[in-house]
């Protein structure tokens, strides 16, 4: 039955979408704030009393033995990227939703949250992690400047949200107010389905680096200049493309990933040699020391290939962000929980991908659940999940919390 209504759950927030033949949600849209809506209604028939944080994400709390306590948080986040899945974050929420209602009557050493985050993607605004990082209390004044596609200002979308800006702060959460961090999610890989298991947990997640490139040649006509007098910023970028893959593939599956998933030519003109390229970088790691070691490599191999074609390279860092390791104590719960499941000795995974756990790592402990997705697809329509792994996941989920519990009581009684 649980996974049955948490799958369920994941179809009505889907449908809570800014297109009609699409999942996209964005932050601080029309369905943002009708998803929280929706969320907060199931939280109180969790029996969790439901609010909206100063940043606009949803949350719900159940006291402990003792009001004010501090609290393990579940959630994930509600926000899409455009044109995605459903699971990608829903999922992770609706799960916490189920342990919090099997654990109604459960007296736990701590409050129980589960939070629902309303920007991990950061697809509005160009930065992610918005609404974790703010209740990790990291927010950057000059994220207010941020704007999206339509013009309109971070800032002033806080405005139309119902939202004031100047109380973001209050968001924040400090250390002594928290026990640590669970987030169930999809892994968004195919290492699980490789393994034939339903469950992992994760051992850290990717510190990630993004750069904008920009390739400078000159702009000549394609008729009239020949070859040798060509500097081609389209072919020196395409150079630089098969340079970043070729040296990423070369620290094996287990190393550096790195993606250039934008490149725009100018002046974009079918008879004009391109005079600039402008291009993105991704670059992620399990560590930061492998993340950085592998930028200086790319870095080098592109100004070579610049100064051997005439090029100029500029390079403009646009995020960072570090690896964050599971705590270990949150890392043997979730092994716990999932122990309960039949896997006695499940998977441990790094996390290509970022999460919001990453973002919570700056105030409190944090830990993960990874669930098996079909062929490992995700950011797209055709993500998918099995209720066997859903309904696994969830009974993990909740052995983790009672895990951290047990955790929790051996530290107050000694």
């Amino acid at each position: 039955m649980s996974a049955e209504r948490a799958l369920a759950r994941c179809d009505e927030l889907a449908a809570l979408s800014s297109r009609p033949d699409a999942v996209e949600r964005l932050h601080l849209t029309t369905e943002h704030a009708r998803a929280n809506a929706l969320v907060a209604g199931w939280m109180e028939a969790a029996g969790l009393r439901a609010w909206q944080d100063a940043a606009g994400n949803q949350c719900g709390r159940r006291e402990g033995p003792v009001p004010g306590m501090p609290a393990l948080l579940l959630g994930s986040h509600l926000d899409t990227v455009p044109d995605a899945g459903r699971y990608d974050g829903p999922l992770g929420v609706v799960m916490a939703l189920e342990v919090a209602a099997r654990l109604r009557g459960r007296e736990l050493p701590f409050a129980l949250e589960v939070v629902g985050f309303g920007d991990e993607e950061g697809a509005r605004f160009g930065t992610a992690l918005l609404g974790s990082r703010a209740l990790a209390g990291t927010w950057d004044p000059a994220w207010w400047d941020l704007v999206d596609r339509d013009g309109t200002t971070l800032r002033q979308a806080f405005h139309d949200f119902g939202l004031d800006p100047a109380r973001v702060g209050e968001a924040g959460r400090r250390p002594e107010e928290l026990v640590g961090y669970l987030e169930a999610h999809i892994e968004q890989g195919p290492h699980l389905e490789a393994a034939n298991a339903s469950l992992g947990y994760v051992t850290t997640i990717a510190g990630a680096r993004r750069f904008a490139l920009t390739v400078l040649g000159e702009a000549r006509h394609a008729g009239g200049t020949p070859y040798s007098r060509r500097r081609d910023a389209l072919v020196g970028a395409s150079e630089v493309v098969t340079a970043v893959e070729r040296l990423a593939r070369a620290t094996g599956d287990h190393g550096c990933i790195a993606t250039v998933g934008r490149l725009e030519v100018s002046p974009g003109a079918v008879n004009v040699v391109p005079g600039r390229a402008d291009l993105t970088l991704d670059l992620r790691a399990a560590t930061d020391a492998e993340r950085d070691a592998m930028w200086e490599v790319v870095r080098a191999e592109a100004e070579a290939i610049c100064t051997a074609r005439g090029l100029s390279l500029h390079v403009v860092e646009t995020h960072a962000a570090p690896a964050a390791p599971c705590a270990p104590w949150l890392q043997r719960a979730v092994v716990a929980g999932i122990a309960t499941t039949g896997d006695t000795d499940p998977l441990g995974l790094w996390s290509r991908a970022g999460h919001d756990a990453m973002a919570v790592a700056a105030v409190t402990g944090v830990g993960m659940l990874f669930l098996r997705c079909s062929d490992g697809i995700s950011h797209h329509p055709d993500e998918d999940v099995r209720s066997v792994d859903v309904a696994r996941g969830i009974d993990a989920l909740e052995q983790a919390v009672l895990a951290v519990a047990a955790a929790v009581g051996e530290r107050g009684a000694a």
